[in-house]
């Protein structure tokens, strides 16, 4: 079974079966699958040492990104990733033996960018830097870009650099950022040279997840699936004050972890307290039901 096929197969499970398909999936799988952390445990895992260690939590499932099947829309060319055998690899990692644990610093891996230059993570050296690995053929990835675009021209200009992974092919990638007038540097690796990568950040293949890391390349936190812009707001104001030495890189991570949860709690409530007010008017003296 490829690894797209498999991709694919547990976003079905996960959609026809929730959380049990996710782990009828990982059964079937088990011996092709990397655990995949979410991104409280990836904050827990650097706050509490400097030295990472390895992490065995599985993402949850419904971060996973869509299959290029179920994605396909006029808004998003359906884009069927081949491996793409120019690629580079990302620091000689193999999709099958993924590193360990979380890197302390960014791998500095390598791809070629939408004119064909070759370009480096090492190449934004300097700068708090945002990597976010993304697909054209994945919704969540999809949605995620409009926040990008005005991270980079909103309070965050001139403050955070923004670098596209794309695990897709050349072709649907050009278009899709031509259509999107994606501003920020994408750097195309093609799905073999791209789940490389995503295994040199200790990673399995779930998309879209984002590596946020200070202008010393150090790792802060990985927000694992579609990034929302309060998490944003959070991640990225730790993120700078490390840069500006005002906080420590240990103490950011600690305070990225606690407001992600915190988040997290809040928007569960609020998506709770929706259904409930949708519910009880639906069944409310006098009310028409909803048309299916």
């Amino acid at each position: 079974m490829s690894r797209r096929t498999g991709i694919a197969l547990a976003i079905l499970l996960v959609a026809a079966a929730g959380p049990a398909g996710f782990l009828t999936y990982r059964f079937l799988l088990a011996g092709h699958l990397v655990s995949q952390p979410s991104e409280r445990q990836l904050t827990a895992e650097l706050a509490q040492s400097s030295q990472p260690r390895a992490a065995t939590a599985t993402q949850s499932p419904a971060t996973a990104a869509q299959s290029p099947a179920a994605a396909a829309s006029p808004q998003s060319p359906a884009a069927s990733p081949q491996p793409q055998s120019g690629a580079s690899p990302a620091g000689g990692a193999s999709a099958s033996e993924p590193p360990a644990s979380i890197p302390e610093q960014l791998p500095d891996i390598a791809f070629p960018d939408r004119e064909g230059r070759p370009r480096k993570l090492s190449d934004w050296r300097g700068r708090p830097l945002a990597v976010n690995f993304w697909a054209t053929w994945c919704e969540p990835c999809r949605r995620e870009i409009p926040l990008f675009e005005s991270l980079l021209h909103g309070d965050s200009a001139g403050h955070l650099q923004i670098v596209g992974i794309a695990v897709d092919d050349r072709d649907p990638v050009l278009q899709y950022a031509s259509t999107m007038k994606i501003d920020y540097p994408v750097l195309i690796g093609g799905e073999d040279g791209g789940l490389k990568a995503i295994s040199s950040f200790g990673m399995a293949a779930v998309l879209p997840f984002t590596v946020f890391a200070d202008s010393h390349g150090r790792i802060l936190t990985v927000k694992v699936g579609e990034l929302h812009p309060d998490e944003a707001r959070l991640i990225i104001a730790r993120l700078l004050d490390v840069d500006a030495g005002r906080l420590t890189a240990p103490a950011a991570r600690e305070q990225i972890e606690t407001g992600l949860k915190t988040l997290a709690i809040e928007r569960a409530k609020d998506s709770a307290h929706a259904k409930d007010s949708a519910h009880a008017k639906d069944f409310a003296p006098g009310s028409q039901p909803a048309k299916s």
